[in-house]
């Protein structure tokens, strides 16, 4: 089962009896605020879950051919590391 933002919506609302459109703006202000933070280059940590950061990667000058033109030189990558109590609390499940 995935858990999409209309579910997390609904689960938070009967969680904590907020109105869903409530939740929902509030969701969605805070993808907004993580794409504009993790696209300047900061990182979003949140504790006892997982760090969120992109970086600028250097391929070099022979980055190979991309749909027959060269790639990019320097590309973005997203990682996620989860934490340890998250790791932790996945392999005990």
């Amino acid at each position: 089962m995935t858990l999409t933002k209309n579910r997390m919506v609904r689960e938070i609302g009967r969680r904590t009896r907020l109105k869903n459109r409530d939740i929902q703006a509030m969701l969605e202000t805070l993808m907004d605020v993580w794409t504009e933070s993790l696209i300047a280059g900061e990182r979003i940590e949140l504790e006892n879950l997982f760090v969120l950061e992109s970086q600028w990667i250097d391929r070099g000058t022979s980055g190979g051919l991309l749909n027959g033109k060269p790639a990019p030189r320097y590309i973005r990558r997203l990682t996620l590391r989860t934490s340890k109590r998250l790791k932790q609390a996945l392999n005990n499940s």
